[in-house]
């Protein structure tokens, strides 16, 4: 299993149907489970997928649409009828609160958990970790609705050939990892920059300076295309993108792996959206999400 990779639960908007359960994805980054916009049946599709809820370390909402968070519900129940021992962070639109306390306080249960609610009125960074920063910015949808970006770090690559050619070996290599240098030869001379890995997860919104924001330079882009290309003006009125829309963003982004998701009912083809997308002009690597695939964040080149 990869220690960095997307685990779609869901990929259905507005309605699940025999084949598409509610919106649903756990972000896998290393020790870290980020889990984005619970629809309903989110919980069982955990269950499905094979993932925990001690596997989850944030909660983070785009908007409160029920087929965004109607799982809420459900899974913070779970999270404590299983005591995570560790804290949880909730990520959400400010204007949403009174959604999101009704329905973390839909039923009657033991809270055995601390989770933390933290929530989104304005663009910026939202958490720093040794593993990563999470960001936000503002979509353009009916209702108030937020991206999310994880940028990791960036780090440096040894390079074997010119540490052999300075003699270092060993702990020595450690060393100048920690030190900056080692007997005046400094960590620059035998190492590179590694651009940390990045992603971004966009749901509801129509084109807007956020959405090119969050999507620029990511390994991997989950972003929804609700709507086909000929269903253009629909998906503008309704605040969505289109598959066309999103594989440009992607393109213009320099995006390594897109994935397409939270697509309408009325569409039975889903090649259809690959279409377009290569139509669209992008060439990376594309994915057509299916509920409970797994996509791996790309391998750093």
């Amino acid at each position: 299993m990869s220690a960095r990779e997307l685990v779609v639960l869901g990929t259905a908007s507005q309605v699940p149907t025999r084949h598409r359960n509610h919106n649903g994805y756990l972000l896998r980054w290393d020790a870290e489970g980020i889990l984005f916009d619970p629809g309903e049946g989110t919980q069982r599709q955990m269950l499905r997928a094979g993932v925990a809820a001690h596997d989850l370390n944030r909660i983070c909402v785009t908007h409160f649409h029920g087929d965004h968070s109607l799982g809420l519900a459900g899974v913070i129940q779970r999270i404590n009828l299983d005591r995570v021992p560790h804290e949880i962070t909730a990520h959400y639109p400010a204007s949403g609160q009174r959604f999101f306390e009704r329905l973390r306080y839909a039923t009657a249960y033991r809270e055995t958990v601390a989770l933390t609610e933290a929530p989104v009125d304005t663009d910026g960074v939202l958490a720093r970790t040794p593993a990563y920063t999470l960001h936000t910015h503002r979509l353009d949808h009916p209702v108030e609705s937020y991206g999310y970006r994880l940028v990791e770090p960036d780090g440096r690559r040894m390079l074997p050939d010119r540490l052999a050619a300075h003699g270092i070996a060993g702990p020595d290599i450690g060393r100048i990892q920690r030190e900056g240098s080692l007997d005046g030869v400094p960590l620059e001379a035998v190492s590179e920059e590694r651009r940390g890995q990045r992603f971004a997860f966009i749901m509801d919104t129509r084109l807007c300076d956020g959405v090119h924001a969050l999507a620029e330079g990511c390994d991997l882009l989950a972003i929804e295309s609700t709507f086909l290309d000929e269903d253009e003006e629909l998906a503008t009125d309704h605040g969505h993108l289109t598959a066309g829309q999103a594989a440009r963003v992607a393109r213009d982004a320099g995006v390594r792996h897109l994935v397409l998701t939270h697509f309408s009912q009325r569409y039975p083809d889903p090649a259809e959206f690959e279409r377009q997308a290569r139509a669209a002009g992008f060439a990376g690597e594309l994915t057509v999400a299916r509920d409970l695939q797994r996509v791996p964040v790309p391998k750093r080149v």
